[in-house]
């Protein structure tokens, strides 16, 4: 079968299921500001909408609970086609659903394929990346997101002028249905797209399959040449770190919760968590409500910019996030949110005012500003800037980092987990948020504010940075002893044992079969087949 071996394809391809996420955050949020939504679900009530929104991210928690099953046993190619026809039949169920009840159903089904999909992907995409590339190759993981979000907003949107538009009362279904029917298209591209796609390396050499792992890395890194110095080197440091943990003996599970192994569950669980208590989500799942707080204009068309935004600005971190690296996007993104998300808080708090409305969609709130354009363009461009500093620096970076961070042995369990607290958060968000923004309103944003704040000093203690460095030399960066804050030394070993092979200085035997072949780079693709044969 026909197979795509150029990297950024692999990686842009893969990120269709993080484009699901981003369709996940936006399948209500264009919805929320419309008649036929309000008045066919009945979701007056603060508690009722914000059960309907949760029920995508608790199916999700337990997707990426049970990502690393699949993926472990099947590969991850497997578990990211599973996961896309699980998220095709919730959203069917969504789709034909006739009240809350098969709604929620549905959106827990898709939710468990989104789930299962946000923690495997990028696994998958840093398992097969350089490491020279590896945080821009992943981070089109985030950039799939803002685009899901975006897509899908835009669809809501202009789905929102069917039968006379968001603020007719007698507005018909098609408004929610269509956007939720399209669903179903990037589920059933990523699927069946899949088949023309390797199967990790990394994931291949862990069940001892070496012969297509060699394969899969000459593939990737050398043009088909198995005796390329650096699929040599590649495949030589996975060796030895399967080795290395096979030594040990210790099961998967026991080996996470071992001290030196723990810190690094707990650091990838917490920047999953912060990245949800920054606020940002909750931005994306109930901006019509801050913008219909901020009263300016048309919310729907408002918050859409911010879907545009949150699209161009993640661009730079693609470009730069290798050269300027993980703890400076963690550090400087979480001071400025919290900057930001401070002065809009300020703003609502001094010049807004008590406000109550018994139906239709502006009834979510209760606090608004009235009379005082200055003021409500300010609250609008510091919200703006809120979602650009996230979009530059921890969207992409809190994708990247937990997926890099963990050995091979327990790669796919430990990223499940943070990628499980990252869902956990975000269903409580998605649950908690409409009524405390009805019973705090502007105070809520000096919560988020205060997290951000306590997520700087923790990145600054406990996260170390990560860039240029082979998956297989995080135990180096990790358990050096060095704290965070202490620059790590330059270069990687990668570059070293393909030196020493490319001076002849180190051999490398690659299994065929069960018997160790010894290549050279001076050896021909001709030779290598002539081998293989007499295996």
């Amino acid at each position: 079968m026909y197979r795509i071996n150029n990297v950024y394809v692999l990686c842009g391809f893969a990120a269709i299921g993080g484009g699901l996420f981003g369709f996940d955050i936006s399948s209500m949020s264009g919805v929320l500001g419309t008649y036929a939504y309000t008045n066919y679900y009945n979701v007056q009530g603060n508690y009722r909408q914000g059960a309907i929104t949760c029920a995508m991210p608790a199916g999700s928690l337990f997707g990426a609970l049970a990502s690393s099953f699949i993926a472990d046993r099947y590969s991850r190619r497997t578990a990211i086609q599973v996961a896309a026809l699980i998220w095709t039949v919730g959203s069917i169920i969504q789709t034909a659903s006739n009240g809350i009840g098969m709604l929620v159903v549905g959106r827990l089904v898709s939710g468990l394929g989104v789930g299962i999909e946000s923690a495997v992907v990028p696994i998958y995409q840093a398992e097969i990346a350089p490491p020279e590339i590896r945080g821009r190759v992943v981070s089109l993981q985030q950039w799939a997101i803002t685009w899901g979000i975006l897509i899908q907003y835009f669809i809501q949107y202009g789905a929102s002028f069917t039968d006379g538009g968001a603020n007719n009362p007698e507005q018909g279904t098609a408004a929610f249905r269509i956007p939720w029917g399209v669903q179903i298209v990037p589920a059933t591209i990523l699927f069946a797209g899949m088949f023309f796609f390797p199967r990790s390396p990394r994931w291949l050499a862990s069940k001892d399959r070496w012969e297509e792992s060699i394969e899969v890395l000459a593939a990737l890194h050398g043009a088909g040449d198995m005796n390329h110095p650096k699929v040599l080197a590649q495949y030589q440091e996975i060796e030895e770190a399967l080795t290395g943990e096979r030594v040990e003996g210790k099961p998967d599970w026991t080996l996470l919760t071992e001290p030196r192994m723990f810190r690094r569950v707990i650091l990838g669980m917490s920047i999953q968590m912060w990245s949800q208590l920054c606020g940002m989500n909750v931005m994306m799942y109930y901006i019509v409500y801050a913008m219909e707080a901020a009263n300016i204009g048309d919310p729907l068309l408002t918050s859409a910019i911010q879907y545009i935004l949150n699209v161009v600005l993640t661009l730079p971190a693609i470009l730069f996030l290798d050269k300027w690296g993980r703890r400076p996007s963690l550090l400087v993104g979480s001071f400025m949110m919290m900057i930001f998300l401070f002065i809009v808080g300020a703003l609502q708090a001094l010049y807004g005012q008590p406000f109550h409305a018994d139906s239709g969609p502006l009834s979510a709130i209760s606090w608004i500003l009235e009379d005082n354009r200055p003021v409500q363009l300010a609250v609008v461009v510091f919200t703006y800037l809120f979602v650009s500093t996230f979009s530059i620096t921890w969207g992409p970076t809190s994708w990247t980092y937990p997926a890099e961070i963990f050995p091979s042995q327990i790669r796919a369990k430990a990223v499940s987990l943070a990628t499980a607290s990252n869902w956990g958060w975000n269903c409580a968000l998605a649950f908690a948020v409409p009524p405390l923004l009805w019973n705090i309103n502007w105070r809520l944003y000096m919560l988020f504010a205060s997290f951000n704040g306590l997520a700087f000093i923790h990145m600054f203690l406990t996260a170390p940075e990560t860039k240029g460095k082979t998956l297989e030399e995080m135990d180096v960066v990790f358990d050096s002893g060095r704290p965070a804050w202490r620059s790590v030394p330059k270069g990687s070993r990668l570059t070293a044992l393909q030196k020493e092979i490319e001076e002849g200085n180190l051999k490398v035997a690659v299994r065929f079969g069960d018997i160790p072949i010894e290549l050279k780079p001076a050896a021909s693709a001709t030779n290598i087949e002539t081998v293989k044969e007499d295996v």
